[in-house]
C-alpha cells in the first residue's frame, strides 16, 4: 500500500474514533461508525490516484455513496477541529496533502510512459 493512501487510512480511523466517542458515547467505534469506517477503507484501495491522491474536499471524483457521503462529511465536520488537540502530527499531514493542486492519476501516467 502506498503510504499516503496508509496515512489517509490512519487519519481517518482517529477521525472516526473522535466522531463515535464524542457522539455515540461508546468505548471504541460502534457496530455504525465501524461499517462507515470499512467503506471508507474500501474507497480509499481502490483510489484511482493512489499516492497523487487529494484530500477529499478537492478530489474530482465522488466515491461514496450519497448517504455514505453525507456520513463521512458529518464525521470530517466534527473531527477536523478536534484534530489539531488530539492528533496534531496528522492534522499538518493533512494540511500539507490539502496543498496538493490537482490530483494525479498514476494509472494515466504509466499509460503514458508506455506509448
Amino acid at each position: 500500500m502506498h503510504k499516503r493512501i496508509e496515512r489517509e487510512r490512519k487519519t481517518l480511523t482517529q477521525m472516526m474514533e473522535l466522531y463515535c466517542r464524542g457522539n455515540h458515547s461508546s468505548n471504541g467505534l460502534c457496530t455504525d461508525c465501524v461499517a462507515l469506517l470499512e467503506y471508507a477503507h474500501k474507497k480509499l484501495e481502490k483510489c484511482p490516484f493512489q499516492e497523487g491522491k487529494p484530500t477529499c474536499g478537492k478530489c474530482p471524483v465522488h466515491c461514496y455513496s450519497l448517504d455514505r457521503r453525507e456520513k463521512i462529511r458529518a464525521v470530517m465536520r466534527y473531527s477536523g477541529p478536534r484534530m489539531m488537540f488530539t492528533h496534531p502530527i496528522a492534522t499538518i499531514w493533512h494540511l500539507i496533502d490539502s496543498r496538493r493542486d490537482e490530483p494525479v492519476n498514476q494509472k494515466v501516467k504509466m499509460r503514458d510512459k508506455k506509448q
